[in-house]
């Protein structure tokens, strides 16, 4: 995410020459408004892999997340363990983890205005 309506961007990809024959599990903590997991699903797409072979698989989900990735990508699988109610004024989930990222890395506040740090 690269400005305050939390536009996805693509930093970096890498895929195997033969993912377009592969069953693909694309894996991200959380679904909050879809749009780094759309962006990750149309990249896996214009390298060949049908929506059918693509399993989504997170943690915590929110109903708009999920309306969306279904909206853009109907075919797909989403196996989620909680779909949490809905999103802050920051897209973070609710009551949800904050911002998953933000939190492992230690470089923002969380939800509730508190800094966080992660020691590892």
């Amino acid at each position: 995410e690269d400005d305050l309506e939390k536009n996805a961007h693509m930093s970096y990809k890498k895929l195997p020459g033969d993912i377009s024959r592969r069953h693909v599990l694309l894996l991200d903590p959380m679904l909050a408004t879809g749009g780094s997991a759309c962006l990750a699903i149309d990249a896996l797409i214009k390298a060949g892999v049908s929506e059918e072979r693509i399993t989504f698989v997170n943690v915590v989900a929110n109903p708009e997340g999920i309306e969306r990735l279904f909206r853009e990508h109907p075919k797909i699988t989403i196996v989620t363990s909680f779909v949490d109610p809905g999103m802050n004024e920051m897209k973070y989930i609710l009551p949800g983890l904050g911002d998953f990222g933000d939190r492992y890395f230690g470089t923002e506040e969380d939800q509730h205005g508190r800094r966080t740090y992660t020691y590892h």
